[in-house]
């Protein structure tokens, strides 16, 4: 009988298949150790996953070592069906089994002890008779169970394994760890209350309540990438000195302390982005900016940004001065050397013409002395850059899942797309926002103008 508690299911299978991969995947658990090294997992390790006020339980289990002769110890010990239950509780309670079969009395118990039951296989690996004695054990457990199949490499074989898995259980799916999407973890959970039907309520709640989570992900990052543009475009260093000759030779120093620290702010929102979508053990970077050909030839390079046309349109649309639109049409350098600037300046390591990205000036004080000013920046294209590099890790991590484990390279972004498909009003309120930004002037309530740029297509949920 399962549980009417918390819902509960034991993810089993012989050994690297990929049990692991798939708990990470659907707890969201970036930390759960996965390895291509057989027998990684050695416990049965149970990860309570709470979603609000919903939670559900994976069980991440060893796998198969001895599955033919431990049926052979159940086929002694239960002559009848009525007594296979029995029997694996007798199996589990062993002290002889336990060090004849630790690994089958690891996996086992938790399914004694109510858990449903998730059997994941190798797709790409084709079907063996000798996978059977697993699946025959499952079944004398009587609990509710589905089959997962798990295209490692390839999915050449997934025919024939739902062929045979289908007669051992009630749900067959595919299902792959390192590509799955939203949507194909809630069909995984709404399979899951097909199996459990006593548990159909709180896996519906548990699917809302992930829809819930996305779109408060959605607009918490929007909120942290307003404050990232404001921190940045506002941000300046300033130094007093007795004599102007002084303030002058502080330029150097000022301005290796403001890039140092404007990277530093962008580096720590990332990291916070990141742990917003349960990112907390991932490596990643974004890659330096390609420059080929014409220095000045924006069209083909400024990858973060806004190219030059698209600048002169958003300066037209936010109301910007006629010099600036003239400026960016007609290929003016003063600003297309700032274009070029700020979108370097993303990079992260090439900083070619930083003082078009944020000026260094001296300027007396009126009780005597002089002040050494760096910033803030004034570069129009600068917020975009920020913002594209921003929306860039966003949509990475939305199409990762955590069972992955490799560095996280950003090596573009879609920002120009991304503008394009906003509607004339949303344009229009962004481009006066972003404008306002590189003006240092206030903007109320950035969140919700950068908003249109992080919606996603609604996600399907139970009514």
């Amino acid at each position: 009988m399962t549980s009417t508690n918390t819902p509960r299911f034991a993810v089993v299978g012989h050994p690297n298949k990929g049990k692991s991969s798939i708990v990470a995947a659907l707890a969201q658990n970036d930390a759960i150790d996965i390895s291509s090294r057989s027998g990684t997992t050695l416990r049965a390790d149970p990860f309570a996953i709470a979603i609000g006020d919903a939670a559900y339980t994976l069980i991440d289990t060893p796998g198969f070592q001895r599955p033919r002769r431990a049926l052979e110890w159940l086929n002694r010990h239960a002559t009848s069906a009525d007594q296979r239950r029995q029997a694996i509780a007798r199996f589990v309670s062993s002290d002889d089994c336990a060090k004849q079969f630790p690994d089958e009395v690891a996996l086992l118990r938790p399914i004694s002890e109510g858990a449903a039951i998730l059997y994941v296989v190798d797709g790409s690996r084709p079907y063996n008779p000798d996978y059977e004695a697993e699946m025959e054990i499952l079944r004398w457990c009587g609990q509710p169970s589905m089959a997962l199949i798990n295209p490692i490499e390839s999915g050449d074989h997934i025919d024939t394994w739902q062929q045979a898995l289908s007669q051992f259980f009630k749900v067959v799916r595919v299902f792959n760890p390192m590509l799955a999407d939203r949507l194909r973890r809630d069909e995984i959970l709404e399979a899951f209350s097909v199996i459990a039907p006593e548990w159909r309520t709180r896996i519906d709640l548990v699917r809302i309540n992930y829809a819930q989570q996305d779109r408060r992900r959605i607009a918490d990052a929007g909120q942290l990438l307003a404050e990232t543009l404001e921190r940045l475009c506002y941000y300046q260093l300033n130094q007093q000195t007795l004599s102007k000759s002084q303030a002058e030779k502080l330029k150097p120093v000022l301005k290796a302390r403001y890039f140092a620290e404007m990277r530093a702010i962008e580096s720590a929102a990332h990291s916070r982005l990141k742990e917003l979508f349960d990112y907390r053990h991932l490596d990643s970077e974004i890659a330096d900016l390609p420059i080929e050909g014409d220095l000045f030839d924006t069209e083909k390079w400024v990858v973060w940004g806004l190219d030059r046309k698209q600048l002169a349109l958003t300066a037209g649309i936010a109301g910007a001065g006629t010099g600036a639109v003239v400026d960016a049409a007609t290929a003016g350098t003063s600003l297309l050397l700032g274009a070029t600037a700020g979108a370097l300046l993303a990079g992260g390591s090439a900083w070619f013409g930083a003082d078009k990205i944020a000026n260094f000036k001296v300027m007396g004080l009126p009780l005597g002395g002089f002040e050494a000013r760096q910033g803030p920046s004034a570069n129009r294209n600068f917020p975009y850059v920020i913002a594209g590099r921003f929306l860039g890790l966003v949509e990475a991590l939305q199409n990762r899942t955590h069972a992955q484990r490799g560095l996280l390279t950003i090596a573009d972004a879609t920002l120009q797309d991304k503008i394009d498909a906003l509607g004339s009003r949303q344009r229009k309120a962004l481009a006066a926002a972003l404008h306002r930004l590189s003006s240092q002037k206030v903007v109320d309530d950035l969140a919700s103008a950068l908003g249109p740029l992080l919606a996603e297509t609604p996600q399907t949920t139970p009514q």
